[in-house]
């Protein structure tokens, strides 16, 4: 208990308010319709309260573990192998919701491992080139050919469910964690060129040929339509765009006070989930969305600056590829917002409602809670020693 004295306050703190946050902004954009589908107007709030007490508790063990437990080859291997199997049993026995197979009912509770897939392949990529920096480096890849099988396979079993949005978030996570490990200059830049001449050539395909590509459903290219002209579709494909900036420019820069949203009275679709952010903005204004905002990136950057000043390869690479999910799940949410990417159904971390979304966060805040107190125990006893 002693290692409570090492607990990152920096990080702690912003995370606490930004979850505590999120439970009242839940609870203001989800009443008016867990009034109507449940007769409770704190059917969300409560749901997402509990997810959120029970992942403090659990990033906090995971904070007082052991720092080596954390690096257990059994552990993280086991930990692959089950969201491996989960994802195969979706695909096979899931229960198909909004056209996806994305949910596992577990009681009266439901999970989505792709959400759990995201710290897992940050958990395992860590130990397996924290172990192999020398042969990174010196013959990359014969020292990746079975990281890059595995990481492809839980791509491939996630993007056909399909979660393009979350096939997409562990792709960056994957690649950005490969340029981190030590590859090579020219190699990195190579592949980054690679991946955007891919991502633009889709984008083309799409524009040309639309529903008629094999790999494309219907509502994917209607959101491909509210992205390039969302007042066309205004009554279609564009409806959560377009009510989406109806909401920003009636909340101004001020807003119009928690629990005043109009659009949340059944002209947003999940005003709770993809677009809490416009509903915030609405309510508290742009005063209230660059409060969150400033408040996110400042934790983003100190998870960063934890991997910067940590010794350890693999503390190092696991606070990198955290650090890199947050960033890359806020961004693709507030870009969906905004229209300037594709609506994915990405959430916006810690603010929108979720339980599995919520203890992946909290997992990962107990994960850098760790490094960070090794980091300082570390400090602490090199400093005695002088």
């Amino acid at each position: 208990m002693k290692k409570l004295k090492y607990l990152d306050y920096y990080i702690f703190i912003p995370y606490l308010v930004l979850s505590v946050f999120g439970v009242l902004m839940v609870y203001s954009s989800s009443s008016y319709i867990a009034i109507s589908q449940y007769n409770n107007p704190e059917y969300y709030f409560i749901k997402q309260a509990a997810f959120v007490g029970m992942g403090l508790v659990l990033s906090l063990f995971i904070f007082l573990l052991k720092y080596d437990n954390l690096k257990h080859r059994k552990i993280i291997m086991c930990a692959i192998g089950l969201i491996v199997g989960l994802l195969v049993y979706l695909l096979i026995f899931g229960k198909e919701i909004n056209g996806a197979k994305g949910w596992l009912d577990i009681g009266p509770v439901g999970i989505q491992p792709a959400e759990f897939a995201k710290i897992a392949v940050i958990w395992y990529f860590a130990y397996i080139f924290s172990r192999r920096q020398y042969q990174i480096v010196h013959n990359f890849w014969s020292s990746m050919k079975q990281p890059i099988i595995l990481f492809g396979t839980i791509l491939l079993l996630i993007a056909i469910q399909p979660d393009i949005g979350g096939a997409a978030i562990i792709l960056v996570i994957g690649v950005i964690m490969i340029f981190a490990s030590g590859v090579s200059t020219k190699l990195g830049i190579t592949m980054g060129a690679l991946g955007i001449t891919v991502i633009l050539g889709v984008v083309e395909l799409v524009q040309i040929f639309g529903t008629k590509l094999p790999f494309l459903q219907p509502y994917q290219y209607d959101r491909f339509l509210a992205f390039w002209d969302p007042f066309e579709v205004s009554q279609s494909a564009g409806l959560q765009l377009v009510n989406s900036y109806y909401a920003l420019s009636r909340g101004g820069l001020f807003g119009v006070g928690i629990g005043q949203s109009v659009q949340k009275t059944g002209y947003l679709p999940e005003p709770y989930t993809d677009f809490i952010i416009s509903i915030l903005g609405e309510e508290l204004g742009l005063i209230g969305v660059l409060f969150v905002l400033g408040l996110f990136i400042f934790l983003v950057l100190r998870i960063y600056l934890v991997a910067i000043r940590t010794k350890d390869p693999f503390g190092s690479l696991l606070c990198i590829g955290i650090a890199t999910m947050f960033l890359i799940q806020g961004s693709i949410n507030l870009g969906g917002v905004l229209g300037l990417l594709p609506i994915t159904g990405v959430t916006f971390p810690f603010i929108s409602y979720g339980g599995s979304s919520t203890l992946v966060l909290t997992i990962s805040i107990g994960l850098i809670l760790n490094v960070s107190a090794l980091n300082k125990m570390r400090g602490q006893n090199e400093k005695n020693a002088k």
